[in-house]
C-alpha cells in the first residue's frame, strides 16, 4: 500500500510540474546571484538546478557578484573600502581587487557547471558556460560630489552576441565588470548588469537569488506577488531593509522595461530556484507588469465596448447571451483592460460569499491580440479581485476552453460541486464544464 501511496503522489507531483515544463521551454531566464551565496556553500547546488533547467530546454543566462570577494581581496591588501551612500568607490587598487574577485568566482562557476548532475544520467553532460566582453559600461561619474572613479552604470549588453550562443545551448556568464570602448574596465553592480541584460534579451524572468529574507510587508505579512505599481508603493513607504529594497527596485525597473516577470528568492533554502519556479506559491516574491491604465475594474462608459467585444462570441454560442441591460445593471463585476482607450479584454467576477466561492465568467480577448498574454493578465487580475474579498475558490463553467483554464491550475469539478444558488441557475441544455481552482 505505501507503493501505491508513493507512486500516485510521484505521478500527482510530475502532473503538477508539466504545465510549467511546457511554458518555460525555450524561454530565457537571467538568474542572478550575490558573491554571499558562493561564500555560504551554495554554488555546487545551484549549478545543479541550473544545469537542470539547462536539460529542461530554458536558455540561462547567469549573472554573480562578487561584494563579499572584493571585501576579502581588499583585506588581503590592505586596501581601506570607500563607499558614498552605499555605493562602492571604485579607485584602481580597488578595481584590482574586483578583477581579482571576478576571475576567482569565474573559474569556480565554470567548474561547478563542468561536473553535469552528479550520479545521474546527465553526470557527464556537456554543459558550456560562455563569458566574455558582452557588458559596456561608462563611468557613474560625480555623485553628490563624491567621484566615483572606476564605479560604472551599465551602458549596453550584447544580445545580438549572447542569442547565438544560447540558441546553441551554451550557459552564458556576465560578470559585474563592464569595458568601455576605449579600453578601460569598470566595476558594476550585479543588479544592474542583470537588468540590463534581462531587458537586452527580453527574457521571460529575471530572478534573484537574495542573500535576504522573503520580504513582509509593514504588519509583518509575507509579500508573495506584487504588480510594479504596488512595489513602488511598497518602496515608497520605506519599511524594508536597504539590501531588499534594492533588489525590488532593480526588479521593478526590469518589469517597467518589458520583462514578464522578476522574481527575488531568498537562497537559504535548498532548491529555492525550482521551488520557485516549479510549485504554484513559490517561495519567494514575484514582481509582474501591469500598467493600471490598461488593466482595470470596469465603469458604466464600459458596457458599449463589452458589448463589441462579446457579441461574437455569443452569436457564435462561446458565451451565454446577455444583453445591455444586463452587463450595466452587473458592470461592477466586471473588469477590462485596454490599449489606446480601446477595450481588448473584458472578465467578470460574481462572488458567492457564503461559500467563499466566485465565478469568473465573461473572459474573453480581442481575436486581435490573443496569444500575447492578455488573458492570463485579466485571469491575474479575477484572482486578486477575488482573494482580496476572502473568497477561497474561483469557478469557471466553460463549453470551448477547459484546456486554457486547466493549463492554468483549474481542475474538472462536477455541478454539485457548485454554490447552491449557481445550481440552480446552471443550465443544462449547454452542459458547460465545471472547472475549480484553489486560491
Amino acid at each position: 500500500m505505501e507503493n501505491d501511496t508513493d507512486f500516485a503522489s510521484f505521478v500527482a507531483w510530475l502532473r503538477s510540474v508539466a504545465p510549467y515544463v511546457h511554458a518555460f521551454r525555450g524561454k530565457t531566464f537571467v538568474i542572478a546571484f550575490p558573491g554571499e551565496l558562493v561564500t555560504a556553500g551554495g554554488l555546487a547546488v545551484l549549478a545543479q538546478d541550473l544545469s537542470l533547467l539547462h536539460a529542461l530546454g530554458i536558455r540561462i543566462v547567469v549573472v554573480h557578484g562578487s561584494r563579499p570577494q572584493v571585501e576579502e581581496q581588499l583585506a588581503l591588501r590592505n586596501v581601506e573600502a570607500r563607499f558614498h551612500n552605499g555605493l562602492r568607490i571604485t579607485d584602481p587598487a580597488a578595481l584590482e581587487c574586483a578583477k581579482e574577485a571576478a576571475g576567482e568566482l569565474r573559474l569556480d562557476i565554470e567548474a561547478a557547471f563542468s561536473q553535469g548532475l552528479p550520479n545521474t544520467p546527465m553526470a557527464h553532460a556537456a554543459i558550456r558556460v560562455i563569458s566574455g566582453n558582452f557588458v559596456t559600461a561608462r563611468p557613474m561619474g560625480v555623485i553628490d560630489g563624491a567621484d566615483l572613479q572606476l564605479t560604472g552604470i551599465v551602458r549596453k549588453v550584447a544580445a545580438d552576441t549572447i542569442h547565438p550562443i544560447l540558441n546553441a545551448g551554451g550557459i552564458v556568464l556576465l560578470s559585474p565588470l563592464g569595458f568601455s570602448p576605449t579600453g578601460e574596465a569598470f566595476n558594476l553592480a550585479m543588479e544592474d548588469v542583470a537588468v540590463t541584460a534581462a531587458i537586452a534579451l527580453r527574457a521571460e524572468k529575471l530572478i534573484f537569488l537574495s542573500e535576504t529574507p522573503l520580504m513582509h510587508d509593514a504588519g509583518g505579512t509575507d509579500i508573495r506577488e506584487l504588480s510594479s505599481h504596488q512595489a513602488e508603493a511598497v518602496l515608497q513607504a520605506n519599511f524594508l531593509p536597504p539590501d531588499a529594497a534594492f533588489y525590488l527596485q532593480s526588479a521593478v525597473k526590469a518589469c517597467n522595461a518589458g520583462v514578464s516577470r522578476a522574481h527575488i528568492v531568498p537562497f537559504a533554502t535548498d532548491g529555492s530556484v525550482l521551488l520557485e519556479l516549479f510549485t504554484h506559491d513559490g517561495i519567494g516574491t514575484m514582481i509582474t507588469y501591469e500598467n493600471l491604465e490598461s488593466l482595470r475594474e470596469a465603469t458604466i462608459e464600459d458596457v458599449g465596448g463589452i458589448l463589441k467585444l462579446i457579441e461574437p462570441l455569443e452569436a457564435d454560442g462561446t458565451l451565454v447571451k446577455r444583453g445591455r441591460e444586463l452587463i450595466e445593471r452587473e458592470i461592477h463585476y466586471f473588469s477590462v483592460i485596454e490599449h489606446d482607450n480601446v477595450i481588448f479584454g473584458c472578465a467578470a467576477l460574481y462572488p458567492f460569499p457564503k461559500e467563499r466561492m466566485g465565478e469568473m465568467a465573461c473572459l474573453t480577448v480581442n481575436p486581435e491580440v490573443q496569444a500575447q498574454g492578455d488573458g492570463e493578465r485579466i485571469l491575474k487580475h479575477i484572482e486578486t479581485r477575488a482573494r482580496e474579498s476572502g473568497l477561497t475558490k474561483l469557478f469557471v463553467l466553460t463549453t470551448r476552453t477547459s484546456h486554457w483554464f486547466m493549463r492554468r491550475g483549474f481542475v474538472p469539478a462536477t455541478v454539485d460541486d457548485l454554490p447552491k444558488d449557481r445550481q440552480h441557475m446552471y443550465n443544462w441544455q449547454r452542459k458547460s464544464l465545471v472547472l475549480i481552482k484553489n486560491l
